[in-house]
């Protein structure tokens, strides 16, 4: 399994799914949410009004319907606030729980954006290590899983991940 960092719109991959860094509701919203919805289309918005909602640290799958990409998988990642609350835990559980069901539906590549560092304001350098080792670790846990995509909006996103990876690979 390979992980790669790149800088680019996750709307745009390519891949067996993309991770959509979702609020409680589903049903769209601001950032990464948004762009994923609009390029989709109404089914997806449709799809989702069925599912009820999401807690956050929890993910499910839907249909990619416009998106280059055969899935979505959305998560809903934690509203930072300060750390003491449980975030680091519950944004784990955002990327352990879509490879999960990435590895369930024996998808080989996932496409991932940076969850919870937008408007939910989660420190980038802490929420990249955080989902690069659990990229690396549930990751390993499912054989279909061949390439996982960290997808940066950004130069500055980019930078922070590439960081945490190579923090991650001298074992800090």
């Amino acid at each position: 399994m390979t992980i790669n960092i790149e800088r680019g719109d996750i709307t745009t991959y390519a891949v067996d799914a993309i991770v959509n860094a979702a609020n409680n509701s589903l049903l769209g919203g601001g950032g990464v949410d948004g762009a994923i919805h609009r390029a989709a289309g109404p089914a997806l918005l449709a799809e989702c009004k069925t599912l009820g909602g999401l807690p956050t640290g929890q993910a499910v799958l839907t249909g990619g319907y416009r998106l280059p990409a055969t899935y979505v998988i959305h998560v809903v990642g934690p509203v930072w606030q300060g750390g003491q609350n449980g975030e680091a835990e519950m944004l784990y559980a955002c990327y352990a729980n879509a490879l999960r069901i990435a590895g369930e539906k024996q998808l080989k590549t996932v496409a991932f954006p940076s969850v919870s560092t937008g408007v939910y304001h989660y420190p980038l350098e802490k929420a990249a290590a955080i989902a690069l080792r659990a990229l690396a670790v549930e990751g390993a846990k499912y054989p279909s899983l061949e390439h996982l995509i960290m997808v940066c909006f950004d130069a500055q996103t980019e930078a922070a991940y590439q960081a945490a990876k190579q923090a991650l690979a001298a074992g800090a």
